[in-house]
């Protein structure tokens, strides 16, 4: 059904169709509301087709840019979970766990595609540490019920060793 809707030569008429009750939008940002797949799948043909004026720019621009804001999250998150379990790995060596162990190599890991689907977000990374670190030390003391002193106030660990696929502290 969708291929016969990107078949139709005029995407707007859809739009409108999909959704009678709001005559006065233009068709792309109705469709954008009423039906976030097919306008990717619209979006896509008109880029495809060179029928720039008809595309849905806000809404694009509004894709696009949470685009990148999604790959900013997900290295923020992963970041914070090595650091966590390296946290808890180096003041709770007796609760240590294949666990903690496994959680640090697979986020490294998603860290280490991140970098590789978008290299430029190296420079974030390294941006956000710090911050990321002060976040990680907030949730050490809730996760580990140690005093919030008992970890430094600037991270033990370097951005490199975060990310070394060997290292663990002691």
């Amino acid at each position: 059904m969708t291929q016969a809707y990107l078949e139709t030569e005029d995407i707007h008429e859809i739009a409108i169709a999909n959704n009678s009750t709001n005559h006065s939008l233009d068709a792309l940002p109705n469709l954008y509301e009423y039906d976030f797949n097919l306008w990717v799948e619209a979006t896509a043909q008109l880029l495809r087709e060179g029928r720039l004026t008809e595309l849905d720019v806000v809404n694009l621009l509004e894709e696009v840019e949470s685009m990148g804001n999604s790959d900013k999250q997900a290295l923020e998150s992963n970041l914070v979970v090595i650091l966590l379990h390296l946290l808890k790995w180096q003041y709770q060596p007796n609760k240590r766990t294949r666990s903690w162990e496994n959680s640090i190599a697979e986020h490294r890991q998603r860290i280490k595609r991140i970098f590789r689907n978008s290299p430029s977000l190296k420079r974030y990374f390294h941006q956000v540490f710090a911050e990321c670190y002060l976040d990680t030390r907030k949730q050490a003391k809730i996760q580990t019920r140690l005093p919030l002193e008992n970890f430094p106030e600037i991270c033990p660990f370097t951005s490199e060793q975060v990310l070394d696929e060997d290292f663990l502290p002691e």
